[in-house]
């Protein structure tokens, strides 16, 4: 039996909002494995489990550039340590210089991106600079480059959410999209674009719902199939309901305006990263108790 620390349950609470007692349970039922553990509250809990595994801990900006033929662009994250650095106009400069840097050069990856000339040195001396002149760690995480054939639009919301759209039919409507895409978050243009790992644990949360209904085998697997059909269209982006008009869908929306959406990227600041949380008052008072 895995010993369950009181760190991993409030590693568990962090990320699922849950009663610690329930995270508890649910860790000695899962052997100490985090994601299972996660899984079972999810069950038993329901959405209440997942609202906090979506907030946004890290802090920093993404950063969109589109070329001047409006058909090349690049979407970036930079992080930084705290939201008053990623105010700071240096810090904003240096991921619009990168953004810029991604749509021109096309690196194939952060390594190389790191490498490429940027004022009297590289990206990466011009990093460290920067570091050392904000004291603050700074990394480039992320980027997607996108090319198309007919244009790209975006929208960035405060600095921390942005999205870039290749789409047919016009910057008008792209701007529309990209800002559904923002408050949507949808994870696929369509259904059967959802990764299979999304669809098998959503499929493995719905089976050990369903199994404790009690139903017949056959019922069970019908309840299963269901809620992964109603998941697909929520997460796909053509099925979810129009921001501006939930009366239609995004596809009914798009054949209206005689558009169609190639390929969008979207990135959330901090999405997927754990930031340590420093009690300053118990920092505090373990110093003081150690001079004492």
């Amino acid at each position: 039996m895995a010993e369950i620390t009181a760190a991993m349950v409030k590693t568990l609470r962090e990320k699922t909002d849950a009663p610690m007692m329930e995270c508890k349970k649910a860790l000695t039922e899962a052997e100490g494995d985090l994601a299972r553990a996660e899984e079972i509250l999810r069950v038993k809990l329901g959405s209440k489990a997942s609202k906090a595994a979506s907030r946004v801990t890290a802090e920093g900006l993404v950063g969109i550039s589109i070329q001047s033929d409006g058909k090349t662009g690049a979407i970036v994250e930079v992080n930084c340590e705290t939201d008053f650095v990623a105010k700071n106009e240096d810090f904003i400069n240096f991921v619009q210089s990168i953004a810029d840097l991604v749509a021109t050069q096309n690196p194939a990856d952060v390594a190389t991106l790191s490498e490429l000339a940027m004022g009297d040195g590289t990206v990466e001396s011009t990093r460290t600079a920067l570091v050392g002149k904000i004291g603050e760690n700074i990394a480039v995480r992320r980027f997607k480059r996108l090319a198309s054939e007919h244009g790209l639009s975006s929208y960035v919301h405060g600095g921390k959410i942005g999205v870039l759209v290749d789409i047919k039919g016009g910057d008008e409507v792209g701007k529309d999209v990209a800002m559904h895409i923002a408050a949507s978050k949808p994870r696929a243009i369509d259904e059967q674009g959802v990764p299979d790992a999304d669809k098998e644990a959503e499929r493995s949360v719905a089976r050990q719902k369903a199994a404790e209904s009690g139903k017949p085998a056959e019922i069970v697997e019908k309840m299963v199939e269901g809620s992964v059909q109603k998941f697909l269209k929520e997460v796909a982006l053509l099925s979810q309901p129009f921001v501006k008009n939930d009366k239609q869908s995004v596809a009914q929306m798009l054949k209206e305006k005689g558009a169609s959406v190639q390929a969008f990227e979207l990135f959330v600041v901090g999405e997927g990263i754990e930031k340590k949380v420093t009690d300053f008052a118990a920092e505090v008072a373990a110093t003081a108790a150690g001079n004492a």
